[in-house]
């Protein structure tokens, strides 16, 4: 069983065991046609989304209150792979892309993505020997993403515009 780190409980909403989540996929709305998901290894079903920009409002079966729902407080909220609905051509879980190694052109390595920010542009953060790189997946800069070899190849001439380096 693969499972993909759909959303991050952020705190409960309200009385009812509501909770606020921050969602990793591409649109918030694409978790309502989610029906079961794991958080700590333990199965809930949805029973409902609502869905507000890059947050959403769900109601898990077992959350019966607000007490319920903050032992749930900053928890991963995971589903089975087979569950999530299919992406686009050129679109990617954020979990396929942990992890995979980023590439120049060139040939030269640049280091491994760590984490990725959902945002108007993603933002990609990166682990390598100089230290940690942040760079903004804005037009030009990946030019291809192998999710079987796990490599995406960047521009380096638009990555250098684009990335952070933190010391």
């Amino acid at each position: 069983m693969e499972f993909l780190t759909v959303a991050s409980v952020l705190k409960p909403q309200g009385i009812r065991g509501e909770l606020k989540v921050k969602v990793y996929l591409d649109e918030a709305e694409t978790l309502k046609q989610i029906k079961k998901v794991y958080i700590s290894g333990e199965e809930y079903s949805v029973l409902n989304v609502r869905a507000s920009g890059e947050f959403a409002y769900v109601v898990l079966r077992g959350v019966a209150d607000r007490n319920a729902a903050e032992l749930l407080r900053g928890k991963d909220m995971e589903a089975l792979r087979e569950d999530c609905p299919p992406l686009p051509e050129g679109r990617y879980y954020i979990g396929d892309l942990t992890g995979c190694s980023v590439v120049a052109a060139s040939g030269d390595e640049i280091g491994t993505v760590v984490s990725v920010t959902p945002a108007r542009t993603d933002i990609f953060t990166l682990s390598s020997q100089k230290g940690e790189v942040s760079f903004a997946a804005a037009e030009g800069v990946i030019l291809d993403v192998d999710l079987e070899k796990k490599v995406i190849t960047v521009d380096k001439k638009r990555f250098k515009e684009v990335s952070v380096w933190e010391k």
